[in-house]
């Protein structure tokens, strides 16, 4: 199986760099995290860039083309959990034929295909990644959906769009790379018309974070350097942002913590019960593929740098695991919101 992504990872457009690339990341990351929100506002960009240039091809690889987890219950399969949670959203949000939707931070797509399937709404994803928008767009036209699918590449702090330009807003897991929730909570507001609603997925620490635990600390600090996570704020900050640029808060609750049998969300990259397609994402599963890319970067069939990779992207799962397992971060605080009239 790694041998699919290494052939890929040698197809990309100056693969010869992937090494280059991986300092220059880790370098920019550092500076901003520790420069302070203007130096975080200057390089959320630039840092993401970097970041889903290298981990995108390995995302699709280990995940699929929806880089999300999902809340999950016995019987149900990774891929059902996650496309649940998609049209979960769209619901929520009562997305419908005929309006105009934008995906914040949209990725390959996945998420958007599934939403736009489900309910029928034409959905504008927006993402600051040429790379990744090259995915979405031929997924879309596989998919059969450019009816209902388009891309726009641009910041999502700065929307090249009209004020009150969507129905809907929506984003998944992806406000978590903005340096602070009041720049990209406030570009959804701009973006609305009056009535129109706003739903995110949010990455949070929860309250039983301790930042006196060393321990803790060090679990966020490798969150953010393996997601490329600037800044991991609390739930109250999420709220108090929300309230800051205007909105009407609906509804707010962590959709980790499921009343009734649940499977926890981060169980896919701890692997047990899970199916052989879903192998790639298990703690397994990625030994399996770095060690493999060692021998094929080695003897030249794998770009340099690749390992390297795969080793930060291991890093933030086993941090993910930690962080799940002690209830200190979920990635699913679900914000419902409203603009008023």
């Amino acid at each position: 199986m790694p041998f699919r992504l290494s052939r890929t990872l040698k197809e990309k457009p100056g693969d010869s760099v992937i090494a280059s690339t991986v300092r220059e990341y880790e370098e920019d990351f550092t500076a901003a995290r520790d420069g302070g929100v203007k130096a975080a506002e200057s390089a959320e960009k630039n840092v993401s860039n970097l970041y889903y240039n290298l981990a995108t091809d390995f995302y699709e690889y280990g995940w699929g083309r929806s880089f999300h987890f999902a809340p999950r219950v016995p019987g149900e399969s990774f891929r059902q959990s996650i496309a649940r949670h998609e049209r979960n959203l769209a619901d929520a949000l009562e997305l419908k034929p005929g309006m105009v939707v934008a995906d914040l931070g949209c990725g390959v797509g996945g998420p958007l295909l599934e939403i736009a399937r489900h309910c029928g709404a034409r959905i504008v994803g927006v993402n600051t990644s040429a790379y990744q928008l090259e995915h979405a767009r031929r997924f879309t036209e596989e998919a059969g959906l450019t009816h209902l699918a388009e891309f726009m590449l641009c910041d999502f702090l700065h929307v090249d769009a009209p004020d009150g330009s969507f129905d809907a807003v929506y984003s998944i897991e992806a406000s978590a790379h903005a340096p602070d929730k009041s720049s990209i909570y406030g570009e959804a507001f701009r973006l609305l018309k009056p009535g129109g609603h706003f739903g995110v997925y949010e990455y949070c620490m929860t309250e039983r974070f301790d930042p006196n635990d060393p321990n803790h600390v060090r679990i966020k600090a490798d969150l953010q350097l393996g997601g490329a996570l600037l800044v991991i704020d609390d739930q109250a900050t999420v709220d108090d942002a929300f309230q800051k640029v205007g909105f009407e808060v609906l509804e707010a609750r962590d959709l980790a913590t499921q009343p009734g049998p649940s499977i926890p969300w981060y169980q896919p990259l701890v692997g047990s019960g899970l199916s052989f397609a879903s192998f790639r994402s298990t703690a397994v599963g990625r030994w399996i593929t770095t060690n493999t890319l060692r021998v094929l970067e080695a003897v030249r069939l794998a770009p340099q740098g690749s390992v390297r990779v795969a080793e930060t992207l291991n890093l933030c799962a086993r941090a993910m695991v930690d962080a799940g397992s002690l209830g200190i971060f979920t990635p699913m605080y679900f914000v419902h919101a409203r603009k008023p009239d």
